[in-house]
């Protein structure tokens, strides 16, 4: 219905009509009339103001929702609204309401026509589950998604459980359940999702679940590990095609690599034999990294093959396989079939063992570009962490092209970020030694929070890469075995910059702040 037809019914019946406008600008009250029942009943109660309330409907000439509405929450001023304009209201609330804070809200009258499926999630559904632990696990995994969490973490205690979200690389305690009974039937409820042994509570179980959530499905990892309280739970979430969307176009600038670190990994990506190495802790970016490098760098003449756990983003043009260890396809497996494939350069998703390599390193020193991570502290512990997979020094300085150690930084928020006067949000005089740049030509800042960045300070992540270039001196050094003091002064004459180093050049252009350079790159 229009505009015009609608305020010229509501005039004829002495009831007011409203505009999506007028339905944003007022505060819905789910509390008394829920979400579940404001979508079934096609009628809705808003607070305007400080106190007044009205009720929304879309057909005023039903009495027996009228009836009911009044039954329900009372007589209050009732105005009319199209049927469009409600559905448009009550997607943004869905948009914008937290699953977690409202899910109580939409227990008070459910419809009695069944609960959702579980893989589905919206607030729809969540509301109309009859479980308390259904509703309070899909809700916990409606809120993780909307938020962008890669990690959902339900934690027992005494009284309870917490839950946890990893956002930006950081924990951040959501809500803390008082209820020991919810707690075990939400970990039971997670089993079951998962296909893991609901009875067996005294040793870890692993298990994978899919959900679809918002016409995408969206693949969760999840870890089972027993406590003195009952037992936890780690959900990773993949969710592939949001990661496909934002990779799209991905380039090693985009990821926020300094013009150096650019330089040099196309340069070694460009190469027709080696490896290029990326290291770090789980969770900085290694793999896209190594995507970015390899859609920067693809050539169609080039066979590219990937062994991977999991694939986590599709490319175009390139043989993918996925690891199964039940199945026996482990990386040291794939990767001996890979090399019977014929290929010119091969993605080795992570290097966990001497096996896998001892074949990675006779690859690169057989004729094919190798693109792989391993879990290192620096471009220097890498040399030490081959020496563990018993890798010769001289084969390992031989096949080596360059290696990158890269960390994720959040960025500070630019809402909200104010300039840093405390001496813990300033510099040390160590760290302006290091810096070396002028004092005038610094911009420290100090993260405040606000509505932006869900009060954190922080608004997304950028990569900071400490570059090592395997020149012949350097290699020289590693096949000699030499002490990592001159290691490191060699590197110093070859460009190589710490990673410290870098973050405080990025904290000193506001890019960051020293509280971030702190953790992650003390």
């Amino acid at each position: 219905m229009s505009s015009e037809p609608l305020a010229t019914l509501g005039a004829s019946l002495g009831m007011p009509s409203v505009h999506m406008g007028d339905l944003v600008r007022g505060v819905p009250r789910f509390d008394l009339l829920s979400f579940v029942d404001s979508s079934r009943m096609r009628c809705a109660l808003v607070q305007v103001g400080e106190t007044a309330l009205q009720l929304v409907l879309t057909d005023p000439f039903d009495t027996d929702r009228l009836a009911w509405a009044h039954t329900v929450v009372g007589p209050h001023l009732a105005v009319l609204a199209s049927e469009e304009t409600l559905d448009a209201w009550l997607s943004h609330c869905e948009a914008h309401l937290s699953a977690l804070g409202t899910m109580a809200l939409n227990q008070g009258h459910t419809s009695a026509q069944g609960g959702a499926h579980t893989e589905e999630l919206s607030l729809l559904q969540i509301g109309a589950d009859e479980s308390p632990a259904v509703r309070f696990v899909n809700s916990t995994l409606f809120d993780a998604l909307r938020t962008g969490a890669s990690d959902i973490h339900l934690e027992c205690d005494p009284s309870g459980l917490s839950v946890k979200f990893r956002i930006d690389g950081v924990l951040n305690l959501q809500r803390h359940i008082d209820s020991i009974d919810v707690a075990t039937q939400s970990i039971s409820r997670i089993k079951v999702m998962a296909q893991l042994d609901i009875a067996e509570r005294r040793i870890p179980q692993d298990g994978r679940l899919q959900i679809s959530f918002e016409g995408r499905n969206i693949d969760v990892r999840v870890s089972i590990m027993p406590s003195i309280h009952g037992e936890d739970a780690v959900l990773r979430v993949l969710d592939r095609q949001h990661l496909a969307k934002s990779l799209e176009g991905l380039t090693l600038s985009k990821l926020g690599f300094n013009g150096e670190a650019i330089e040099a990994v196309q340069y070694w990506s460009r190469k027709s034999h080696g490896m290029m190495l990326v290291t770090g802790p789980t969770g900085s970016g290694k793999t896209t990294t190594l995507y970015a490098a390899i859609a920067e760098t693809h050539n169609p003449r080039d066979k590219i093959i990937t062994i991977e756990d999991p694939v986590e983003y599709q490319l175009p043009g390139v043989l993918q396989i996925p690891v199964n260890e039940r199945k026996g396809l482990t990386f040291a497996r794939g990767l001996r079939s890979i090399l019977r494939h014929d290929p010119d350069k091969i993605l080795v998703g992570e290097i966990r063992d001497a096996e896998t390599a001892q074949i990675a390193i006779q690859s690169a020193l057989t004729g094919h570009l190798v693109f792989t991570t391993v879990h290192a502290n620096n471009v220097f512990d890498v040399v030490g962490r081959f020496t563990q997979f018993d890798i010769d020094a001289y084969t390992f300085a031989s096949a080596i092209n360059g290696i990158v150690a890269q960390r994720l930084l959040r960025k500070v928020c630019p809402h909200c970020a104010g300039p840093a006067t405390s001496p813990v949000d300033l510099p040390t005089q160590q760290d302006q030694v290091q810096l070396a740049t002028p004092v005038g030509a610094q911009h420290w800042l100090k993260a405040q929070g606000c509505e932006h960045c869900r009060g954190s300070g922080y608004s997304g992540r950028f990569a900071l890469g400490e570059v090592l270039e395997m020149t012949p001196s350097i290699k020289s050094l590693i096949a000699a075995r030499a002490p990592l003091v001159q290691l490191q002064a060699e590197a110093q004459v070859t460009g190589w910059v710490a990673l410290r180093t870098l973050a405080l050049r990025a904290a000193a252009q506001g890019f960051t702040t020293i509280e971030e350079v702190n953790r992650v790159a003390s």
